[in-house]
C-alpha cells in the first residue's frame, strides 16, 4: 500500500458509500426492499462476472475458498443492507438507521481484540467513543419520534451483519481477487435475498426514472466502486482502522442531503461533524 492510496481510498469509499443511502431514498418509493436489492445482485452478478471473465482474473481455487468468501458476502451485504432497506421502508428515519448502524466501530473494536487478538490503544478507545459522539450530535436533528418500535430490529440486525462480515473477512479471507471475489460474495446473497423476498414480498416493481437511475447507482458505484474499495481496506487495513470510517458516513450523508434535496442541518451537526472527523483521526492514527 502506497502512502497515497492510504491517504486517498478511504476518503473516497467514504464518499462512495455514503451515496447509498441517498439512493435507497430514491428507489424505494417505488419497489419493496429486497426485491430492490434482489434487482441490484442479480445486475452485479452480471457485470462482475463479464468482467472476470473477460480480464481472466483468478477464481477461488478450493471450495473452501468460496465459503469463506460467500458467508463474508452474505453478512456484509445480505444482512447488512437487507437490514437497512426494511428498517427505513418500515419507516425507521435513517437518521435513527444511521445511529444505530454507527455503533458498529465499537463493537467491531471489541471483536477485533477477542477474534483477532488486535491490541486496541487507549487513543483508538477514545477516538471511537468521540466518534460516536458525534454521530449522535450529527443526526440527532432527524431523529423522529413517530415510528413502530419493531423498525428498529432490522437496523440491530444489520448494524450486526456489518460487524460480524468485517471481522470475519478480515479473519478468514482477507485476500482474494475483486472481480471474481465479488461474484462469490454476491451469489450467495442474490440466492438467500431471492428465498426472503419470495416469502415476504410480492415483487412489485414501478420501473420509473428514479429506481432506475438508484439501481444503476447502487449497482457501479456502490456494489462495484464502493466495494471494492472496502475489500481493499480490509486486505490493508486493521478492522478498528476500517470500521471507524464508518463514523464518517452519516456526516458525509447529510452533506449529500443537503445539496441534492435541500435538507438542513444544524450548527450542533456541524460540531457532530468535526467530532466524528476528529475521533475517526484518532482512531486511525
Amino acid at each position: 500500500m502506497t502512502p497515497r492510496q492510504a491517504r486517498i481510498f478511504p476518503l473516497l469509499f467514504v464518499v462512495l458509500w455514503s451515496t447509498g443511502f441517498i439512493g435507497a431514498r430514491l428507489g424505494l418509493p417505488h419497489t419493496e426492499p429486497l426485491t430492490f436489492l434482489l434487482i441490484r445482485y442479480a445486475a452485479v452478478l452480471c457485470c462482475m462476472t463479464l468482467i472476470a471473465v473477460l480480464t481472466r482474473a483468478p477464481w477461488p481455487q478450493s471450495a473452501r475458498e468460496w465459503l469463506h468468501i460467500g458467508v463474508a458476502g452474505l453478512l456484509v451485504h445480505g444482512v447488512y443492507l437487507g437490514g437497512v432497506f426494511i428498517a427505513i421502508s418500515q419507516g425507521l428515519p435513517a437518521g435513527v438507521t444511521s445511529l444505530v448502524v454507527g455503533v458498529q466501530p465499537l463493537l467491531t473494536a471489541v471483536g477485533a481484540g477477542w477474534l483477532l487478538g488486535a491490541t486496541v490503544s487507549r487513543r483508538q478507545w477514545s477516538g471511537l467513543v468521540l466518534g460516536l459522539v458525534g454521530v449522535g450530535l450529527v443526526v440527532a436533528g432527524k431523529l423522529g419520534t413517530e415510528f413502530a418500535a419493531h423498525a428498529i430490529l432490522p437496523a440491530v440486525v444489520a448494524l450486526l451483519g456489518i460487524t460480524a462480515g468485517t471481522l470475519y473477512q478480515k479473519r478468514f479471507c482477507p485476500a482474494f481477487d475483486w472481480r471474481t471475489g465479488s461474484v462469490a460474495q454476491f451469489l450467495p446473497t442474490a440466492v438467500v435475498t431471492l428465498l426472503a423476498a419470495s416469502l415476504t414480498e410480492h415483487f412489485r416493481v414501478e420501473w420509473v426514472g428514479e429506481l432506475i437511475f438508484a439501481v444503476g447507482w447502487l449497482v457501479l458505484v456502490l456494489s462495484i466502486g464502493a466495494i471494492s474499495l472496502l475489500n481493499w481496506l480490509i486486505r490493508h487495513s486493521s478492522a478498528v482502522n476500517v470500521a471507524s470510517l464508518f463514523y464518517l458516513v452519516p456526516p458525509c450523508t447529510a452533506l449529500f442531503a443537503w445539496l441534492l434535496f435541500g435538507d438542513t442541518f444544524s450548527g450542533l451537526a456541524l460540531f457532530g461533524m468535526a467530532l466524528a472527523v476528529w475521533g475517526v483521526y484518532l482512531a486511525r492514527k
